[in-house]
């Protein structure tokens, strides 16, 4: 197993332990600096916006990220559509 695959066993436990909205909530604000948080969501919006069919330098614009990131999250999504 690689590191990120522990990183990721490691943090979804951490977070599967929440027992309510608020909890998640609480965890999440422990774990993350509000700067991470935003990013995050942002990341989260992408995939939003991808999936309704906005251009990606329009996703870019709105949420004022680089197109690269838009680009990212465009592949993740079709990498994900392989494995469904």
């Amino acid at each position: 197993m690689n590191t990120q695959s522990v990183h990721i066993k490691k943090l979804s436990k951490h977070l599967y332990s929440a027992n309510s909205a608020i909890q998640m909530e609480e965890l999440l604000t422990d774990l993350l600096t509000t700067s991470e948080l935003s990013e995050i969501s942002k990341r989260l919006e992408i995939f939003k916006l991808l999936k309704e069919g906005k251009p990606q330098r329009q996703i870019a614009e709105i949420l004022g990220v680089g197109i690269a990131t838009v680009t990212r999250g465009s592949k993740a999504l079709k990498d994900k559509i392989h494995y469904e």
